[in-house]
């Protein structure tokens, strides 16, 4: 098998320039923990903004601020200040046996899947894995 039988296709991405408020927006309203972070320019892969980061963020602006500006801040943190630029990128032909072993060595949550001019084709996440273990062990019966 591969990523391109497992991953979710068009995943939700957001733009570089929107605000750490955006994010935590689409984020409920979309119901995603993973949020492929794209250029604005030119729509490629830049970073990836994960919940788990996400929520750091606005517990450590809390903690430092409070409550009174937390609002004011979430609207005029770039998510650029706090998306992880340093992401492994997957291809829709990458083995899953290669991803599920990154997955378990990394303690990842998700990988975005990128085509050769990065441009963001879908997302494998850990849920992904548990729907695939879910077919197959309801194809053994």
């Amino acid at each position: 098998m591969k990523v391109c039988d497992i991953m979710t296709p068009n995943p939700v991405c957001i733009s570089h320039e929107a605000s750490l408020k955006d994010a935590h927006q689409l984020m409920q309203s979309r119901n995603v923990r993973h949020l492929p972070v794209i250029s604005e320019q030119n729509g490629q892969l830049i970073g990836m903004l994960t919940h788990k980061k996400m929520i750091a963020s606005v517990l450590n602006m809390l903690n430092k601020y409070g409550q009174g500006a937390l609002d004011r801040k979430e609207r005029y943190t770039p998510i650029a200040d706090i998306m992880d630029t340093k992401v492994q990128k997957l291809g829709l032909d990458e083995p899953l046996t290669i991803v599920v072993q990154y997955f378990i060595d990394n303690k990842l949550g998700c990988l975005p899947v990128v085509d050769e001019q990065n441009n963001v084709l879908g997302i494998v996440t850990s849920s992904d894995f548990v729907k695939l273990c879910q077919r197959l062990l309801l194809a053994k019966k």
